[in-house]
Formats: C-alpha cells, sequence, structure tokens
C-alpha cells in the first residue's frame, strides 16, 4: 500500500511580494530533503559575496555586488516560507536565519565603505569604512534588539511596516540604484547616521517592551469583585 506524500500545510498567504513568488518557488521543496536551513545558507552565501563585489569598489564590481545582494535578500524569505508550508519550524533556524540576516546587512555596509574608500580614496574626513562599519554595528544592534522583543512580545511586536505589499527591508532592492548611479559614497553616509538614530529608536522601543513585560500580572476580575457571602 502507498502511502501519500503530505501537501503542503495550508496557511495564509504572505502580505508581500516577494514572499508570494517565494512560496510558489519553494512549494515543489516541501515533500524534499531541502531544509529552510539549506536556504538560509545558500542566502548567507549570497549575501557574502555581494558584499565582497562591493568591496572591490570598481564600478562593475559594484553593480555585480548589488545584484547579488538583491538576490540575497528574496532568497532570504524562501526559508521562512518553506518552514511555514512544509511545517519545518524550528526554533534553532529562527535565530540561525536572524543572525544570518544581521551579518548579511552588516557585511553589506561594511564592504559599501571599503568600496568606497578603494574607488576613492581619502574623500572624507571620515575614512568611508569607518562610516560603512558604523552602520553595520548599528543594524547588528537593531537585529539584535528585535530578536529580544520578539522573544518577549511574539512575532507582533517586530512586525515590519508594510505598504502596497512591502516591507521596510524592501529598499534593498533599490540598491542597485545607488550602484548604477554611482551614490554609494552618499549612501554610505546617509547610513552612518540614519541606522544609529533608528537603532536609538529601537533602544527606546526595547526599553518600553522590556518595562511592560517586567509588570506583574493584575489579579483576575472575578476574583477582585467577588462578593462577600459571609455578610
Amino acid at each position: 500500500m502507498n502511502s501519500r506524500p503530505p501537501t503542503p500545510i495550508n496557511v495564509p498567504p504572505p502580505r508581500t511580494w516577494d514572499a508570494r513568488l517565494a512560496r510558489r518557488l519553494v512549494t515543489p521543496l516541501v515533500n524534499t530533503w531541502v531544509t529552510p536551513n539549506h536556504l538560509t545558507t545558500l542566502r548567507l552565501l549570497i549575501g557574502l559575496a555581494g558584499a565582497l563585489c562591493l568591496a572591490h569598489g570598481e564600478f562593475t564590481w559594484a553593480n555585480a555586488g548589488a545584484l547579488l545582494i538583491v538576490l540575497s535578500n528574496f532568497v532570504d524569505h524562501t526559508d521562512g516560507e518553506l518552514a511555514r508550508i512544509g511545517g519545518k519550524s524550528s526554533r534553532i533556524g529562527h535565530f540561525y536565519d536572524l543572525a544570518c540576516d544581521a551579518l548579511v546587512t552588516v557585511m553589506l555596509f561594511v564592504g559599501m565603505g571599503v568600496g568606497v574608500s578603494t574607488a576613492r580614496g581619502g574623500a572624507l574626513i571620515v575614512a568611508p569604512g569607518v562610516l560603512g562599519a558604523v552602520a553595520g554595528v548599528a543594524v547588528a544592534l537593531i537585529f539584535f534588539l528585535r530578536m529580544r522583543i520578539e522573544e518577549m512580545a511574539g512575532k507582533a511586536g517586530t512586525k515590519q511596516a508594510s505598504v502596497g505589499g512591502f516591507e521596510t527591508e524592501d529598499v534593498l532592492y533599490l540598491l542597485p540604484i545607488v550602484t548604477l548611479t554611482s551614490v554609494v559614497m552618499p549612501f554610505v553616509v546617509v547610513a552612518s547616521i540614519g541606522a544609529p538614530l533608528f537603532a536609538a529608536w529601537v533602544v527606546i522601543d526595547y526599553w518600553r517592551v522590556a518595562r511592560r513585560a517586567a509588570r506583574p500580572a493584575p489579579e483576575p476580575t472575578a476574583f477582585r469583585n467577588q462578593p462577600n457571602v459571609g455578610q
């Protein structure tokens, strides 16, 4: 008697366009040996390759790196979709995904900063490589605090803003425009300012969530308002 292979788990459709496409692509992988961690590792390798290309600083290398970062950002959606529809979610896999996200994003900014230094030399008072590192460290802090907020408040506490089927992180899809128009240096400068400011906002948000989680649970209303039957 042949056993029927399991079908994909029926879960709500993703909110974003790239996640919807990712789900279509990974659906045939549900009953295979491929796991979400395999796709996470693929995303990591593509992202690191993109960061190394950006670090070369030359126009062709920078554009190749930007395209690899875009591909890496898309592949980042495939592991989560496979985990959801295939029932392959795990706590270790989730943390591995977050760690890879942080590493790729940090290396992206560091690579861009190093690339600007290689291509233009000392055009700024502060070395572009340092500016890229500042943005990268700020992004790493954001990822860490978002992970802690998720542990305290659940995934709803780290839900990204979504408009027209696009989330905040989808701004990375515009990276090829940055490299094609040769505005990498202004992008690095803006990122070195904007990322720490956003990190400061996340720190405040983390502090609020931590205070809320530390508050004692209120006394149940049923017991607090229970009438005194002995009177």
